[in-house]
């Protein structure tokens, strides 16, 4: 207090001189004694200072202090410090405050220039000057700005866009360009969603925006990062929401589902719809909605065709988005149900219900338990030929097969057909108005034989037994990938007491087939679940599992090639499917036992995928529809030749099912001709088939005894090795579960390749800006490749030509794709890790001639490494 007032005093100049103020203020000491202000120093009793003055001293003071005014000294303060402020004024000149700006600004750049570092990280080598800094002339992530052009949420299924704004750290537009190092990002969970980024536009103004398209194909949140270099801009990332889009008949399934459902009178029976849009996405489900406003259900008692319409209800499971459909009949039957979502019916939305009493499900039951009942049934139709009077036969039921006999002289049995207990088979349930006595009717077909057509009184009771079976065997459930699940799960359950350890296989590339077959001509089923690590002779690489794979790959290429002559394609080309090799085709030096190696092979690959998807390993080969029906234990049929021989079907087949053939003298005989097309011999199809006419009436059966020779019976021990290989490692019930479609999915995965697929599921590293450009190039030679390309860029990358069934998505490790940190030279791959590195290159088509060549050169070995 007592400075301030000092400085003020001091300030007033020739003010203070006029009231005298600051001499007697410093020498009487007034601070000490309270005087704070020109007030205090009015009313100060100033007795006590007389001692201290002399009569003069003291009459000046009074003299002055007389000369404020009395009655306000608001005047004086107010003159006071208005000579302050104009005696301040004075020393800043014109130079003074350009000293002044010119220090503010020197500090100004020296504290954004030790700054520049961080401000500019990543975004290349461009060197602001000092005065871009001062005017703040740079492109500034803080400043940028994001527009998206939609609202939320958004359904899926749309392109959506967003437009970013780039702008100086002043505020002014920032016109963007390449060399920027602008990145965008979108991903969705685990997945790299691909979009286009445009620089720009037609009109100036559009200079500093950049638009942003993608597609949205999976609903839940995406995450869009909008980056500077390595800085954000302002508000990124982005979090995005995307719901599902309305339910898809198509897509739309019962889960955990049969096609015959089997339950009890006044007993419900729950079934659990999964409602997803067209795109896979699981449906949300409001817990209050009510599914009758868009799913309709119609069910109908199969004898007398009455509709049951109060026979259901609904339920809503809105925290796992699923619907139930809950049955309840009030007395047994057969019923047949319709499911459908906005008139059109859901993907497995049409099956039967077979609804036991109490003593019928006891009976069930009992059955299940005993495996194996047989029913005394009556046959209508068999082979195509419809009986005039029924016969009475006997149907076998057990765990593996449905079969049915007739005795003669009621002591000796005749086979008459078998149906494999597998999802193949298929039960059609028919009204009994038709039918004399009265009992409901059974149809089975399983695809592969002609329909089987029966009467019996016990017809829900063979039904549901064979049901109870096929669920037992199966895991509970139809669907191919709650089928897989089960079978893996009870091959690791059926190999429990074998160890995973290693074991070491040392083999000579230039004799792969025969080393290999040496090394492992002595294994236990014990060793053969071992882990294989693998050592080619005369070469450098430690298998950490992408040796492993490449030697699958190569062992199943020597005994799966029609090359090879192990297995043969019925067409000339290579996309044929291949079928085992007749031993009149066949080199001496392939014996059977290779047949067998071949089957064990197959099974440690399906042994090696149940471990889990790091240790999945896939058949390389596209087998015959025939030869993967007989796996399972089907019966092979003429049908079979229009994937298997397309060109005999075409030629022979297909001309014998449409024309009359009375006149073209075929017999019951095939005639079999050697590789150089030397006949061999006349092989007769059916006893005494050399003299049997082949008529319109018979030529079905011509066809399939054709069909039964040239894909069964002319390969018959080759199947069979094949087969004991195959059932030391995988038992023969856990193939049956799956048709042959399934089968080929299961061990060999998809041939086909989806670009789509392959861009949502791969990993990127090193994704500088120069990189950026050579992975643009890298997506659009990989759009152009071929089947056979593809397949060799993944053999090069993965060291398997093949995907898993779930495509890229299922890899383990993901396509990795990573930046080589040179020029020019070849990409390499590091097949351990799923790695693919492309180096950088001038042009494109310097890039795309070594990727080819790289892929068609370096797809085997570790040199290119």
């Amino acid at each position: 207090m007592k400075y301030n007032l000092i400085f003020a005093v001091k300030k007033i100049g020739k003010s203070i001189r006029n009231y005298s103020f600051l001499y007697y203020y410093d020498f009487l000491g007034f601070f000490n004694h309270g005087v704070h202000s020109i007030k205090d120093l009015y009313e100060f009793d100033d007795t006590q200072f007389t001692s201290k003055l002399t009569l003069k001293q003291f009459d000046l003071w009074i003299r002055a202090r007389d000369s404020l005014l009395h009655e306000d000294c608001s005047e004086i303060v107010k003159n006071l410090w208005l000579g302050i402020e104009e005696e301040a004024k004075q020393p800043w000149t014109t130079a003074g405050i350009f000293i002044l700006s010119l220090c503010v600004a020197l500090f100004t750049g020296m504290v954004l220039t030790m700054s520049q570092p961080r401000l500019e990280a990543g975004y290349g080598n461009q060197k602001l000057g000092f005065l871009s800094y001062v005017t703040g002339r740079y492109l500034s992530p803080l400043k940028c700005k994001v527009v998206f052009d939609w609202t939320e949420p958004q359904v899926v299924g749309n392109t959506m866009s967003f437009t970013v704004k780039f702008f100086q750290r002043n505020g002014q537009a920032y016109p963007i360009c390449n060399e920027d190092n602008v990145l965008i990002e979108i991903t969705q969970g685990a997945y790299k969603i691909a979009c286009s980024v445009e620089l720009g536009g037609p009109q100036i103004s559009d200079a500093n925006i950049a638009k942003v398209q993608f597609t949205v194909r999976r609903a839940g949140e995406y995450r869009i990062c909008v980056l500077v270099g390595m800085t954000h801009i302002q508000g990124s990332p982005f979090i995005k929401s995307f719901v599902p889009g309305p339910p898809d008949p198509v897509k739309t399934c019962f889960i955990h589902h049969c096609s015959t459902v089997v339950g009890s009178e006044d007993i419900p029976t729950q079934l659990f719809i999964e409602p997803r849009d067209k795109y896979g996405n699981l449906c949300t489900v409001d817990k209050d909605c009510d599914p009758a406003n868009e799913y309709s259900v119609d069910i109908i008692e199969v004898n007398t065709g009455r509709p049951i319409p109060d026979s259901f209800r609904w339920e809503c499971y809105s925290l796992i988005s699923r619907l139930v459909l809950v049955l309840k009949f009030p007395r047994e039957g057969c019923y047949r149900a319709t499911v459908s979502y906005k008139g059109q019916t859901i993907q497995n939305g049409d099956f039967h219900v077979i609804i036991l009493n109490q003593e019928e499900s006891f009976m069930v039951q009992k059955n299940v338990a005993k495996k194996n009942k047989c029913y005394e049934v009556k046959l209508l139709a068999l082979n195509g030929e419809r009986y005039q009077k029924p016969k009475k036969v006997y149907c076998y039921i057990s765990p593996k097969q449905l079969t049915l006999k007739e005795y003669m002289w009621k002591f000796f049995p005749k086979h008459l057909i078998t149906f494999r207990l597998c999802p193949s088979t298929k039960f059609k349930f028919q009204s009994s108005r038709n039918i004399l006595q009265g009992d409901p009717v059974l149809v089975i077909d399983d695809g592969c034989q002609q329909e089987v057509e029966l009467i019996s009184a016990d017809r829900n009771i063979i039904a549901a037994t064979f049901t109870q079976f096929l669920l037992k065997n199966i895991g509970g459930s139809e669907t191919f990938k709650d089928k897989q699940d089960f079978f893996q799960h009870e091959v690791r359950k059926y190999h429990q007491k074998h160890f995973h350890d290693k074991i070491f296989l040392k083999i000579v590339r230039e004799s792969l087939l025969e080393t290999s077959f040496k090394e492992t001509k002595n294994f236990s089923v014990s060793d053969w679940c071992k882990n294989f690590e693998i050592t080619f002779v005369g070469e450098e690489g430690i298998d950490w599992g992408g040796l492993r794979r490449e030697w699958f790959e190569l062992v199943c290429s020597s005994l799966f090639d029609p090359e090879n002559l192990l297995f043969h394609s019925f067409k000339s080309d290579k996309q044929g499917l291949v079928h085992p090799c007749p031993s009149y085709k066949r080199p001496s030096h392939l014996k059977l036992k290779y047949y067998e190696f071949a089957g064990k092979v197959v099974g440690k690959c399906l042994y090696e995928s149940s471990l889990g998807s790091s240790y999945r390993q896939l058949v390389k080969a596209k087998f015959s529809r025939s030869f993967l029906a007989q796996l399972i234990g089907l019966s092979v049929h003429y049908k079979y030749f229009e994937h298997d021989d397309p060109e005999l079907y075409v030629s022979k087949v297909k001309y014998i099912l449409e024309n009359d053939i009375e006149s073209m003298g075929l017999y019951f005989i095939e005639e079999v001709y050697d590789v150089s097309g030397q006949l061999l011999e006349e092989v007769e199809l059916i006893p005494n088939g050399s003299n049997t006419l082949v008529t319109n009436a018979n030529k079905i059966q011509y066809l399939n005894a054709l069909a039964q020779y040239r894909l069964t019976t002319s390969v018959k021990q080759e199947i069979e090795h094949f087969l004991k290989g195959l059932t030391e490692l995988i038992p023969d019930n856990l193939l049956c579960i799956f048709d042959e479609n399934e089968l080929e999915l299961l061990m060999c995965g998809t041939g086909s390749y989806s670009i789509a697929d392959f861009k949502a599921n791969h990993a990127l590293s090193g994704a500088t800006y120069e990189f950026r450009k050579v992975l643009e190039w890298f997506w659009i030679a990989v759009s152009n490749f071929s089947e056979e390309e593809m397949a060799r860029l993944l053999q090069f990358t993965t060291g398997c030509s093949q995907l898993p069934p779930g495509g890229f998505a299922e890899l383990n490790p993901k396509f990795h794709i990573s930046a080589a940190q040179t020029f020019g030279n070849l990409p390499t791959a590091h097949t351990c890790f799923n790695q693919l590195c492309l180096p950088d290159y001038d042009s494109y088509e310097q890039f795309e001639k070594a990727l080819r060549l790289a892929i068609s050169e370096g797809s085997e070995g570790f040199g290119m490494v």
